[in-house]
């Protein structure tokens, strides 16, 4: 194998994907500038990458048996040292997956039934991408910068996110508190919260993937787009819509958003909200009972243009309370490798459910960090709580 040639592993248990593969690329397979490896599992697949270090891009299924494709990710994740970088495949609408595969460092992804034509530029895009990163890591300066944008990106994500508590001390209807606590390498969270007129408050939580300024600058971007469209009244599913294509447009092509986004009507207390991909929020009823907002489904924003989302709308009763965070939150391990997960969080609320939003929030990541027992966080964690009080 020459140096100029790029050695993909293929996982996927279908038998007929091995002779399509070849025969799309068959062209660069003969010019020596692809040759591809196939496995039938994620077992058999991390033995290939784990015995040559040449292998730097990665396609996978998710679903395979002996070892999925999650495992399989989070395998390759604990290898030190290496470049890696995987796109997943998975059905269209498998949004809890993809998701769960972005967040452990899948680089993109494509859908089924798999189109050549896609599959060819995300195998493009994915080379290119690793042959810039191959070339920053050479050179110490440019590790350098890449600490200072680290620094510089936790700077936007803490500057522009409100801060400031009680946000609307003259509103007696409902009260709000938000927090995020960075990790040690910056993410993408963002929360924020605007009345839209004299009645209605908007609040928002997202996450994007990746880290480091681009995530940073994103989010700030995101944050702005979703207050300005939201500005003009529109219901959160229409809002999300347009955020979501201009996202498509104007943000890199492997930087994806989890975005929800909620209306409380203060004079009723009706709640409307649409969700792209986010972790469900819960809400905490005035008997104390934690339950997750009903799933209407939503594609992430920044991946397909003029993608339909859904709304719903619930009645919050007075003292009743939404809790929204970020998968930092459920997804922080402790030192024997466990994660703290949705029921630990359930757990923490119904416990705290009579407290005030801010002792929710702030006893909510005490409990993750008191779980995790002094590991470092991986990604943010951010939490919103709002209640009603009318």
């Amino acid at each position: 194998m020459n140096e100029n040639q790029n050695l993909i592993l293929v996982v996927d248990d279908e038998p007929d994907l091995e002779f399509l593969i070849q025969q799309k690329f068959r062209k660069k397979i003969s010019s020596n500038e692809y040759e591809f490896l196939f496995a039938q599992n994620g077992a058999q697949a991390f033995d290939i990458v784990n015995n040559n270090e040449m292998i730097n891009l990665v396609l996978t299924d998710i679903n395979m048996p002996v070892m999925d494709g999650l495992t399989f990710l989070t395998k390759i994740n604990e290898l030190k040292n290496r470049l890696l970088r995987s796109i997943i495949v998975s059905a269209y609408g498998d949004m809890e997956n993809i998701r769960t595969a972005m967040n452990r460092g899948a680089y993109d992804f494509i859908t089924k039934p798999i189109n050549l034509r896609d599959l060819e530029i995300t195998i493009e895009k994915s080379l290119k991408e690793i042959q810039t990163y191959k070339q920053a890591i050479k050179s110490r300066e440019k590790l350098i910068a890449f600490q200072q944008e680290l620094d510089i990106a936790t700077t936007i994500q803490t500057s522009i996110l409100p801060k400031k508590f009680p946000a609307f001390p003259n509103r007696p209807e409902f009260d709000i508190y938000a927090k995020m606590k960075t990790a040690k390498e910056v993410g993408g969270d963002l929360y924020d919260f605007f009345l839209i007129d004299k009645y209605r408050l908007g609040i928002v939580i997202g996450d994007v993937s990746g880290k480091g300024i681009a995530a940073a600058l994103l989010m700030a971007v995101c944050r702005t787009l979703i207050k300005a469209t939201a500005s003009k009244g529109l219901p959160t599913d229409r809002v999300l819509y347009e955020v979501n294509n201009i996202l498509v447009n104007e943000s890199p092509a492997n930087m994806f958003i989890t975005l929800f986004y909620g209306i409380l009507d203060t004079r009723n207390g009706s709640f409307e909200y649409s969700n792209g991909g986010h972790n469900l929020p819960c809400l905490i009823t005035e008997f104390g009972m934690i339950e997750e907002l009903e799933n209407i489904g939503g594609l992430l924003l920044g991946a397909v243009s003029d993608v339909e989302y859904e709304s719903n709308i619930i009645k919050l009763n007075k003292n009743e309370s939404i809790f929204l965070y970020t998968d930092g939150i459920t997804e922080s391990f402790n030192k024997d490798d466990i994660e703290f997960e949705e029921y630990r969080l359930f757990e923490t609320l119904k416990k705290n459910s009579k407290e005030n939003v801010k002792e929710i929030v702030e006893n909510v990541i005490k409990e993750v960090i008191t779980f995790s027992d002094g590991i470092q966080p991986s990604d943010d964690m951010t939490c919103l709580s709002l209640r009603y009080l009318k």
